[in-house]
């Protein structure tokens, strides 16, 4: 069954009088009880995608088409007295950058009350002050962290305190947007494992935002890759590291370093992502692709099943192009 199901999903902002065009038609589903990781390099849409299905964009974007449907309910058509009743308790989200996203100006305490309280005002101090006190636990957070402010917190406490707030509700969706972002490489390591049992302790379906495809491959069932808003490649994580189908998947696989050898030369994908303020004929990959050809700047894919996986190529699937492969 299908938590989460987006159809023909197109964003685009408006800055000055360009279009830029965040999201383009981009289709995907999470099922019950699976985490999708969605990764891609800076300005691939992974950040606009996961505040579109918050409904939390900004002022200048706006979704040109298609339909987010979450637990059977339609997300874009909600008013926004209907999102209110079901955002943060039915799904939330874990923001990157912990610091910016609390009220500097509150206590933690006071910002995970009103979380609460928000939905179920009739709940008492003692019964919050229990369902807080076992938030913190679970993540690995002392109890004194209530009665602090945000800045007399380390970053690490920050993102603990960021998740155990996603979770005050109790929902059964979750979106991690970077949430080991500019953390040190211990704290990320502690937080992945504390997310991995809250996961399960939840039951939760989810998804994760990330640039590390190290992280999506701890926490994540299934991997979708996004480029220039599109996206490129999805299917079940393993297959997809290992065996990746899209060049471009390939690109980022292969940028990762290999701990193993010694002396070796970091890949790096060439050139830059397009100009999203123009329209693109052909593959938004093409100009930085080494098996593109002159049909790729002509025409753009579409997005295909082959070999249990959904891919956005003209060459997967040909035989005549086995060396892309």
């Amino acid at each position: 069954m299908n938590v989460l199901h987006i159809r023909d999903l197109t964003v685009r902002y408006s800055v000055g009088k360009k279009q830029i065009r965040a999201v383009e038609d981009l289709n995907l589903s999470v099922k019950k009880g699976r985490f999708v990781g969605v990764v891609g390099e800076s300005g691939s849409g992974k950040s606009t995608l996961a505040h579109t299905i918050m409904r939390l964009l900004p002022k200048n974007a706006g979704i040109i088409k298609g339909k987010i449907e979450l637990f059977g309910q339609d997300i874009i058509s909600m008013s926004d007295d209907e999102l209110a009743k079901i955002r943060w308790k039915e799904f939330s989200m874990v923001f990157q950058r912990s610091m910016n996203a609390l009220s500097p100006v509150h206590k933690v305490g006071v910002q995970m009350s009103e979380a609460l309280t928000i939905h179920d005002p009739q709940m008492n101090e003692e019964k919050i002050r229990e369902r807080l006190e076992s938030l913190l636990s679970m993540v690995n957070l002392p109890v004194r962290v209530l009665d602090c402010y945000p800045h007399q917190l380390s970053g690490g406490m920050m993102q603990r305190v960021m998740i155990a707030l996603a979770l005050v509700n109790s929902p059964k969706f979750v979106i991690l947007d970077e949430a080991t972002t500019a953390l040190d490489v211990v704290t990320q390591g502690q937080i992945i494992e504390e997310l991995k049992i809250l996961i399960q302790k939840f039951s939760l379906t989810g998804m994760v935002i990330s640039h590390d495809l190290g992280v999506v491959a701890e926490l994540c069932d299934d991997l979708a890759v996004m480029y220039a808003g599109r996206l490129m490649e999805y299917g079940n994580k393993d297959e997809v590291i290992n065996k990746p189908l899209h060049p471009y998947t390939r690109a980022l696989v292969s940028s990762l370093p290999e701990l193993s050898e010694r002396g070796g030369r970091l890949y790096s994908i060439p050139g830059n992502l397009p100009d999203l303020s123009c329209e693109i004929n052909g593959c938004v990959f093409a100009n930085r692709c080494q098996f593109a050809s002159d049909e790729c700047f002509k025409m753009t894919p579409l997005t295909v099943g082959f070999e249990n996986r959904y891919v956005s190529c003209l060459k997967v699937g040909n035989e005549s192009c086995k060396s892309c492969r």
